[in-house]
């Protein structure tokens, strides 16, 4: 299994610096267009996610992530320093008192973009598979 890491300070500007992450990683292994859009969004999604509510913002706190790639998957692990959140309790984004809110369809964009979506140690870590078929 190969495997790429990173780690970056919870500023909400170094999502450039993902970005970048995943284009190079987009060349090693091939990703194809499709699968490239889902990866984009869900990641710097979960990234921006990790920094403002994980991390509060903590340029102290560190935001890891790590890029497994297996036979036929790609796995996005990230990872904050906060005290993770209620992943079981989110409120529906498309309920209708939901519906004008400005926040809340992160995690919702995330779940139908990526293959599949696993929150860890209480909220504090996050797993996206992507398939490459």
């Amino acid at each position: 299994m190969n495997s790429i890491k990173i780690s970056i300070p919870s500023l909400i500007e170094n999502v450039k610096i993902i970005e970048s992450f995943i284009d190079n990683a987009r060349e090693r292994f091939e990703i194809n267009d499709d699968i490239y859009g889902n990866i984009m969004i869900s990641v710097t999604e979960c990234i921006s996610n990790a920094i403002v509510h994980g991390n509060r913002g903590n340029k102290e706190k560190l935001v890891h992530l790590e890029l497994k790639a297996e036979e036929d998957k790609l796995l996005f692990v990230i990872e904050d320093e906060g005290e993770g959140f209620e992943y079981e309790n989110l409120p529906d984004p498309t309920a209708p008192e939901n519906i004008e809110k400005i926040g809340g369809r992160g995690i919702f964009l995330i779940r139908h973009l990526s293959d599949e979506l696993k929150f860890e140690e209480g909220g504090k870590k996050t797993v996206l598979s992507f398939y490459m078929d």
